[in-house]
C-alpha cells in the first residue's frame, strides 16, 4: 500500500500554490514575486538582536500567544481597538483562518477572476466550493453581481492581483449595502493605492480587511500579516486560530517596523515613483497596460512587429528568463496570457529590465 492512498480524497487531487520562482544563485534581477527592493526599516533588526539577546535564551519561551502587543500596535496605526484585530503568520495564514471558519461545500466561497491564485487552493483544501464572477478585460468591478452573490464570504483583492487595478470604497459601499456574507477586502497592497477600505468598517460589520507586512513594509521573510474586522468575527478567527501562530521574532520585527512609520512612507513614494515612471515607458513603447495602485505592473508587451498576445508575452518572458531578469507570466487563462506582471524593483533594476527588453525587440527576426 502507498500510505499516501490514506489521503482524503479530495486532498489527493490538490493541485498546490505555485509561488514565484526563488532563485538560490546570485546575479538576478528579481521582478517577479512584488517584494519590496528595499530593507525594512532599521528599528527592525535593533528589535530582532534585542529580542535574541546574547545567548538566545528568550527563544526557548513560547511567544505571546495573541500577539497583544502587535495587535496594539496595528489597532494604534488604523484608529482602531485591539479586539477589531488577528495577527497572522502572514496573510494567507489570514485568508486560510477565514475560509476555515466560514465556508464549506453548503457555504460557497466567493471570488474574482483574476485575483490571488491562492484562494481556489484553499477552498480546495476545505473540501469547499466556489463562485467565481469573472472580471473581463475593462477590471470594472461587477458590484450587482457580487452583491447579489449567496456566497458566505467573498474575497476580493483591491488593488487587483495580477493587474494592479484598485477599486473605489464607493463601489464596495454598493456591494456591502445589500450583501449578506463577509466582503473580505484584501489589502495586501493598499499602502501603495490612493484610499483604502478601513474607514469602511465602523459602518459594515459584515467587512473584513486583510493586510500584510510583505509588500510595503518589506517584511516578506518574518511572515506576518492582520485582519480588521469587528470583534465577533475576531473572536471566531481566534478560536480557529493555533496558539502560537506568529513566533517571537516575527512579533517583534512587525513591532518595531510599525513604529517607524516615517521610514516606510519615503520607501512607498519611492516605488510609486519608480512605478509610475515605468507605467510611462511602457506606455512609449505602446503596450498596453493597466494604471497600477500596486507595488507591481500588469503590461502587455508587443514584439518588433507590433505584435501581441500570449505567444508574444511568453517570448518575452523566456528572453527576459535567460538573461536572468525574472518577471511573472500567467498563461493559463485568455485574459491573463498575453501580459507579464513586473514587480517594482530599484530603478537601477528597472533599467536592466527596459535594456534587456529593448535587446529582445532588436533580435527578432527582420524587425
Amino acid at each position: 500500500m502507498n500510505p499516501s492512498d490514506l489521503a482524503l480524497p479530495h486532498v489527493a487531487k490538490l493541485h498546490a500554490y505555485t509561488p514565484g520562482l526563488q532563485p538560490t544563485e546570485p546575479g538576478w534581477v528579481k521582478l517577479n514575486t512584488n517584494e519590496c527592493p528595499y530593507p525594512p526599516s532599521p528599528r527592525v533588526a535593533e528589535a530582532l538582536r534585542s529580542e535574541i539577546g546574547d545567548d538566545g535564551a528568550s527563544l526557548r519561551l513560547y511567544p505571546n500567544p495573541k500577539s497583544l502587543p502587535l495587535r496594539a500596535a496595528v489597532a494604534s496605526l488604523h484608529g482602531l481597538r485591539e479586539e477589531n484585530v488577528v495577527i497572522g503568520n502572514g496573510s494567507d495564514d489570514i485568508l486560510n483562518l477565514l475560509i476555515r471558519a466560514f465556508c464549506t461545500r453548503d457555504a460557497a466561497t466567493g471570488y474574482t477572476f483574476p485575483s490571488y491564485s491562492l484562494y481556489p487552493v484553499l477552498v480546495e483544501i476545505q473540501d469547499g466550493r466556489s463562485a467565481v464572477i469573472p472580471l473581463d478585460r475593462s477590471m470594472a468591478l461587477p458590484f450587482e453581481r457580487i452583491a447579489a452573490s449567496t456566497a458566505r464570504a467573498f474575497f476580493l483583492t483591491s488593488p487587483n492581483a495580477p493587474t494592479g487595478v484598485a477599486f473605489a470604497n464607493a463601489d464596495l459601499e454598493r456591494i456591502l449595502a445589500t450583501f449578506r456574507g463577509l466582503l473580505v477586502v484584501d489589502e495586501a497592497y493598499a499602502p501603495f493605492a490612493r484610499e483604502n477600505a478601513i474607514p469602511l468598517l465602523a459602518r459594515h460589520p459584515n467587512l473584513v480587511i486583510v493586510r500584510t507586512l510583505s509588500k510595503a513594509y518589506a517584511l516578506a521573510g518574518i511572515r506576518v500579516g492582520y485582519a480588521l474586522a469587528h470583534p465577533g468575527i475576531i473572536d471566531v478567527l481566534d478560536r480557529v486560530r493555533d496558539s502560537y501562530n506568529v513566533n517571537r521574532l516575527s512579533q517583534a520585527a512587525a513591532v518595531a517596523a510599525l513604529g517607524d512609520p516615517g521610514y516606510y512612507a519615503t520607501v512607498v513614494e519611492r516605488i510609486r515613483a519608480t512605478r509610475d515612471a515605468a507605467v510611462s515607458a511602457f506606455a512609449a513603447r505602446g503596450w498596453f497596460t493597466y494604471p497600477s495602485q500596486a507595488n507591481f505592473i500588469f503590461t502587455e508587451p508587443k514584439n518588433a512587429h507590433g505584435e501581441s498576445g500570449p505567444v508574444v508575452a511568453k517570448a518575452a518572458y523566456d528572453f527576459l528568463c535567460a538573461r536572468k531578469v525574472l518577471v511573472r507570466h500567467f498563461p493559463s487563462h485568455a485574459l491573463t496570457a498575453a501580459f507579464l506582471r513586473v514587480s517594482v524593483g530599484t530603478d537601477a533594476e528597472m533599467r536592466v529590465l527596459n535594456d534587456t527588453l529593448d535587446a529582445w525587440l532588436k533580435a527578432l527576426p527582420n524587425a
